[in-house]
């Protein structure tokens, strides 16, 4: 799982956004292929905790096998918390659970390269299904 190796504040307000709003919003950076020769890009906006990410990358390293070459270009530097079961409001903010990454549309969240095109594509189609954001496949030659 990835974290974070340092935060200077361990719980963050809840940054509430009208989820319409940040459909509008798009990305403006990491919005083009820089590393590989096909990417799984975002399409709505949306929160990705590391294990989802984690899922993705596990599923995309099988289809790399040695030639290939992964690369995650999200980092879950938000921390996100929850109180415990059967507790009454009230009673402050709960605890620190995990991690996520604020994703909004056109962001670009893992790319692939070194393998054939169906297995690219493949991979990030399988990918894609890990994370709970709308998802679509880009190459060098449709972006």
């Amino acid at each position: 799982m990835l974290f974070p190796k340092k935060v200077k504040y361990r719980k963050w307000h809840t940054k509430r956004i009208n989820p319409k709003k940040a459909a509008t919003r798009m990305e403006t950076r990491g919005v083009a292929l820089a590393f590989g020769s096909y990417g799984l890009k975002a399409t709505k906006y949306g929160r990705i905790t590391s294990n989802e990410i984690e899922a993705a990358r596990k599923v995309m390293s099988r289809y790399a096998t040695k030639a290939g070459k992964v690369w995650v270009r999200i980092f879950p530097d938000r921390p996100y918390t929850q109180k415990p079961p059967e507790v009454k409001l009230g009673k402050g903010k709960g605890e620190p659970v995990g991690f996520v990454a604020e994703i909004r549309p056109g962001r670009i969240l893992f790319e692939i390269d070194g393998v054939g095109d169906r297995e690219s594509v493949e991979a990030l189609r399988k990918a894609g299904t890990k994370v709970s954001v709308k998802t679509r496949i880009v190459s060098r030659e449709l972006a």
